[in-house]
């Protein structure tokens, strides 16, 4: 019995991951909600993960909060770029859409090819604020480090992208999977990203230093 109510073995440890998971998830949409806070919330999640739900460390709302706390600046003024930016790629994919699906011939050609030109800053948006949970940079040096990255190992990029956007969809056409598919795509994303990340963690001197 003694071995049952021990709260770092058993049920308890998987309970408190299921806590996390939901709880983080729960926040996590919460601090989207404002859009411009999107950014940090991300960054924060990320990092997050990595160290609780992933590496088992616990306390992963004090790891929540001191990570957005120590990124929210660079997170909100990376976020003002990828806005007005996702925006304009949004825009674009509805009208391709209309066109492509409507009209057919050429204008599904072109229709595809957006499709795979979308492929480099989706990219992009993917490794921009998981690099700011575990490193730090200055906004100019965290874009130009995520599209080298993105072009350097696109097929974690597309995997990942595909990922998030099918995690997008399931969330908006069905509002029950917030309560805990951020932490769980955040997870499976962090399985690309983390190996990619010890190849090319900052040494001393360098741009960026690990948090």
């Amino acid at each position: 019995m003694g071995e049952f109510f021990n709260p770092e073995k058993g049920i308890w440890v998987w309970l408190s991951t299921l806590v996390d998971i939901c709880g983080l998830s729960i926040l996590w949409t919460f601090l989207c909600l404002p859009v411009i806070t999107a950014g940090p919330a991300t960054a924060a999640l990320y990092y997050t993960v990595v160290k609780c739900v992933r590496g088992r460390e616990s306390g992963a709302f004090g790891y929540y909060f001191r990570s957005l706390r120590q990124n929210f600046k660079a997170g909100f003024l990376a976020g003002l770029i990828v806005i007005p930016a996702v925006m304009v790629l949004l825009s674009g994919h509805f009208i391709v859409r209309w066109y492509g699906t409507g009209i057919g011939g050429l204008a599904y050609v072109l229709y595809v090819a957006y499709y795979f030109a979308l492929i480099l800053p989706a990219g992009v948006l993917c490794w921009l604020f998981p690099l700011l949970g575990r490193f730090e940079y200055g906004v100019g040096g965290l874009f130009r480090v995520a599209l080298q990255l993105t072009a350097a190992h696109l097929p974690s990029t597309v995997v990942v992208v595909l990922l998030t956007a099918q995690t997008a969809v399931f969330c908006i056409q069905r509002w029950w999977p917030v309560l805990f598919m951020p932490v769980v795509t955040t997870l499976l994303a962090s399985l690309f990203f983390e190996r990619i990340f010890q190849k090319h963690t900052p040494r001393d001197g360098e741009d960026g230093a690990e948090t």
